[in-house]
């Protein structure tokens, strides 16, 4: 375990030092390229820990406490996803809130969701639920 959290700093750090040319390059106010280099190296950590199939398992219990607008957890197929930040974007407005911090598998499958919404789920993934 020691040597996967090694090499995910290496690798976080080898990103930054491409990244941090290319920032100074475009000749953005150094308050943006703090902005953008924090952005990049949150992206980039995400990216690698999804890459090593880290993942944390939730009880239902967890789960549960997570049951707001601004704080919006949700279960699709033993799947735990945080889509706190997409609850103001939703379509379908505060429906997505009727099963918030619950289970939400089958109003998700339903016949509202355009088939964009299995791809986009993906982003709000944070680990699978405990049985």
């Amino acid at each position: 375990m020691l040597i996967i959290v090694a090499a995910v700093l290496l690798s976080v750090l080898l990103g930054a030092l491409l990244v941090i040319p290319q920032l100074k390059k475009t000749g953005n106010s150094r308050t943006a390229q703090k902005i953008s280099m924090s952005k990049v190296i949150h992206d980039y950590e995400n990216q690698l820990l999804g890459s090593l199939c880290v993942s944390k398992t939730y009880t239902k219990a967890e789960i549960s406490l997570h049951n707001e607008r601004t704080d919006c957890w949700i279960i699709i197929k033993d799947k735990v996803y945080d889509v706190t930040s997409y609850v103001e974007e939703h379509p379908g407005g505060d429906a997505i809130l009727a099963h918030a911090g619950d289970d939400s598998t089958e109003g998700f499958f339903g016949p509202q969701h355009a088939t964009r919404v299995f791809d986009m789920v993906d982003d709000f993934y944070i680990g699978d639920l405990k049985h």
